[in-house]
């Protein structure tokens, strides 16, 4: 079968040409025959490339949208589809699902970017055998997907991992970069909160940089947090800075003293290194998500 995917991040949109055979255990992983990446600027320029990209290609069945958000999930509302409330300039109340439905008249199936690769991680990655478990994010914004019992957590509306309020590191005196909450994580530990609290962003920062320990810091609450709330099994950190070197080795160093060897299937460096890590896919989590959004 052959589908368009749709990474739709704050920084940029990846569009993709896959293909996948229906095999003995499922669908196979699909081979991303044609791919590009486009410049998140304001709706009426980004999203018109990815449709050229797709107009200009061989036909797609059907195709999926994994965004980020925050998105309208149910399919009972009159803004099912749109990007809603998002603090991403001129982006608030965009209907990509319509647009892009109306455009190729084919099936658009949609859900957020996390959830996304929680699928793709599910079906041929580090979520393999586990009906329990989360993908978080951490790039341009931090976002995060869960799967409990098998399923992906809808709600009220989607999971919003990134804007939970953490305690503060002893050494912080950053104020928090979010419009909504000011130090949540997002605010905290997100590419543009690394780069403003510092001046300069993360990738230009050295690896024995204080903003790492921080990083970390952050990032080990997010998931005591998740395993005291959720009891998950496991916990991707994925995104520019989640899968950035050490990272998640720092995380896992500073897990075990935040959870205070309360949870006693967590008390081991095994145990912990089984229970936080990062995706197995990589970088194209994201785009294997949105084409697997596409097969259930």
């Amino acid at each position: 079968m052959r589908i368009g995917a749709i990474e739709a991040g704050g920084t940029k949109f990846i569009c993709g040409i896959a293909e996948t055979t229906y095999g003995q255990y499922g669908w196979e992983k699909p081979v991303i025959r044609e791919s590009v990446s486009i410049p998140t600027t304001i709706p009426e320029i980004t999203l018109q490339a990815c449709l050229e990209f797709f107009s200009s290609a061989e036909p797609v069945e059907r195709l999926g949208i994994a965004s980020f958000g925050p998105v309208e999930l149910d399919p009972l509302s009159p803004q099912y589809g749109f990007i809603t409330t998002t603090p991403k300039p001129g982006w608030k109340q965009t209907d990509i699902v319509g647009f892009f439905k109306n455009a190729l008249q084919i099936p658009v199936f949609f859900d957020t970017d996390v959830n996304g690769a929680v699928l793709s991680e599910h079906r041929w990655g580090n979520g393999r055998g586990l009906s329990d478990f989360v993908y978080i994010t951490i790039g341009t914004g931090i976002g995060g997907g869960i799967m409990a019992n098998g399923k992906l957590i809808h709600g009220a509306m989607h999971p919003e991992l990134g804007h939970f309020l953490p305690q503060k590191h002893p050494q912080d005196v950053f104020a928090g970069l979010c419009p909504f909450h000011g130090a949540c994580l997002e605010g905290l530990a997100s590419g543009p909160a690394i780069a403003a609290r510092w001046g300069i962003p993360g990738e230009k920062l050295p690896d024995d940089h204080q903003a790492w320990d921080m990083e970390a810091y952050y990032l080990a609450q997010a998931s005591a947090m998740l395993a005291m709330t959720l009891a998950t099994r496991r916990i991707l950190l994925g995104g520019s800075v989640g899968m950035r070197p050490g990272i998640v080795e720092k995380a896992r160093k500073i897990l075990s003293p935040v959870l205070g060897s309360y949870l006693s299937w967590l008390d081991t460096q095994e145990a912990i290194e089984s229970f936080l890590m990062n995706p197995l896919l990589g970088n194209q989590a994201g785009i294997l998500g949105a084409a697997a959004l596409t097969l259930d």
